[in-house]
């Protein structure tokens, strides 16, 4: 299938004229991909956004039922796109093809499972509600009221770096908005513009199947970051889902707060989802926990937002999980990250952490290649952690920092000291987490998701799942941008009364 290296705007492929061109970069080899993709225009931007409120009033009319149907094409479409999805991706972002034919099946989970939640006319999120009149109630008659829901209008979404299918094209904020009535306007992520051609073939089929307004998907390919702020400022865009970095989300906020009206911007901006390790629980299973620990660290090469960065462990008891984790870090093979950018980050980060004078190197993986990450283990001692606000920031790749606490009104203190996490989980035994009980109370307001005895990376999609948590982790701690939840960001409640 040869790509065209165009955005697609209102049923069109589309390439201006005098567009300056970008390429994707291949971290396999180090060396930039040769096919040239157009960066869009501010023309087709406006393009694409008007033509998104034009098809709003056609979409949002629309049945549940032929919203289920026109998401489940979607879904069969990214199937049938077959391997060359796969391998186009691998290109892009050397992510190896177990975890990407994961993430494929994810991703049509995700469009199937608000299909069928639609085909239940949303009864799980409880969207509507109704009180009859009573025309005897004194000292005035009561009305009847009900209460329903409404699409909010077109959303901008943003693609991620580290989730090519998940949490970009057709990922979770478009299946989201999709499925609440509301077209959507995507802007492409620069590390996959070819597989975000090639899952925007998806839908433009689904929407000629079902017969769908032109407008109801847009997708603009760009490098340049004007795109991007074109399009959030916008007068038809009405929200805005965005998975990334807290420097563009800021930079996107600062955008948004100057237009006339408002408009929220979910953001999922990343996490150090701490894992607090109880005294008895790694006194008795040290050896297991540490190899549990790495495993799920070295996941993605560490570029999942819930990677497990941060480790509280107690100082007196955890000689066995340490140097278990040690082991498992010097024997982890290095790899390649996402983007020369990502790289750069964390080769900085790392050397800020082996220059800090409270911190201590563990152990570091080997670098096969001068272009790979590859994973370290920090300590630092709980008094250093709790004074410089450096040693909470995420390092997005393969390292994490043990900080050791020495007793549990210790543990208490650090944790009240926490920024807002996406994630947390706590290990202990039964009698651990009774004498850790106000300590994990505390732990729920500083998470979206508490976890017990699990690793935090892998998100289920399904009515029940939060992702999302406290600023910085997300822009909106009372939104989700995983699971059935997370179409509500993009309806609004309406009351009617008769």
């Amino acid at each position: 299938m040869n790509l065209s290296g165009k955005s697609y705007v209102n049923g069109a492929w589309q390439a201006a004229q005098t567009a300056t061109t970008f390429c994707a970069f291949c971290p396999a080899t180090n060396e930039p991909l040769t096919q040239a993709f157009f960066n869009a225009s501010e023309a087709q931007v406006e393009e694409a956004v008007n033509a998104a409120e034009q098809a709003f009033k056609a979409y949002r009319k629309t049945s549940m039922t032929a919203r289920a149907e026109f998401l489940e094409t979607i879904a069969q479409e990214i199937l049938a796109l077959g391997d060359e999805l796969i391998t186009t991706t691998m290109a892009e972002t050397n992510l190896p093809r177990p975890r990407l034919e994961g993430e494929r099946g994810r991703t049509v989970n995700q469009l199937n499972t608000f299909a069928a939640a639609l085909r239940d006319n949303l009864a799980e999120l409880c969207l509507t509600k109704e009180e009859q009149a009573d025309p005897n109630r004194t000292p005035v008659p009561k009305p009847k009221t009900q209460l329903k829901h409404i699409p909010i209008g077109v959303v901008a979404v943003f693609g991620a770096s580290n989730f090519p299918y998940a949490f970009s094209t057709l990922g979770g904020d478009t299946a989201a908005a999709l499925a609440a009535g509301c077209p959507v306007v995507y802007k492409g992520h620069p590390a996959h513009p070819a597989t975000c051609e090639l899952m925007t073939r998806a839908i433009a089929t689904a929407i000629s199947k079902c017969d769908m307004p032109s407008g109801v998907f847009s997708m603009l390919q760009a490098k340049a970051y004007d795109v991007a702020h074109w399009l959030v400022e916008a007068k038809p865009i009405k929200a805005v889902g965005f998975t990334g970095s807290f420097g563009v989300a800021k930079a996107l906020q600062e955008t948004i707060a100057k237009r006339h009206e408002p408009i929220p911007l979910y953001g999922e901006l990343g996490s150090v989802n701490p894992q607090i390790v109880l005294p008895e629980k790694v006194q008795a299973q040290g050896a297991e926990l540490g190899a549990q620990f790495v495993q799920s660290l070295l996941m993605g090469n560490g570029q999942f937002c819930t990677s497990p960065g941060i480790w509280l462990v107690p100082s007196s008891s955890s000689q066995t999980f340490i140097e278990t984790t040690k082991r498992h870090i010097s024997e982890a093979p290095s790899d390649t990250l996402l983007t020369p950018g990502i790289l750069k980050a964390y080769q900085n980060s790392i050397a800020a952490l082996k220059a800090h004078p409270q911190v201590t190197l563990l152990s570091a993986g080997e670098q096969a290649q001068p272009f790979h990450a590859s994973a370290h283990l920090f300590l630092t001692d709980s008094e250093s952690f709790a004074t410089d606000a450096r040693l909470k920031e995420e390092v997005f790749g393969p390292s994490a920092l043990v900080v050791s606490y020495d007793n549990l009104a210790q543990l208490e203190d650090l944790i009240a000291d926490l920024d807002g996490q996406l994630t947390a989980s706590i290990h202990g035994t039964e009698s651990d987490l009774h004498q850790a009980e106000c300590i994990i109370e505390a732990l729920q307001y500083r998470v979206g998701r508490l976890i017990y005895g699990q690793m935090p990376t892998g998100v289920e999609v399904c009515a029940t799942m939060n992702h999302g948590g406290p600023f910085p982790s997300s822009t909106d701690v009372r939104s989700t941008s995983v699971g059935l939840e997370a179409l509500k960001r993009f309806v609004r409640p309406i009351c009617i009364q008769s």
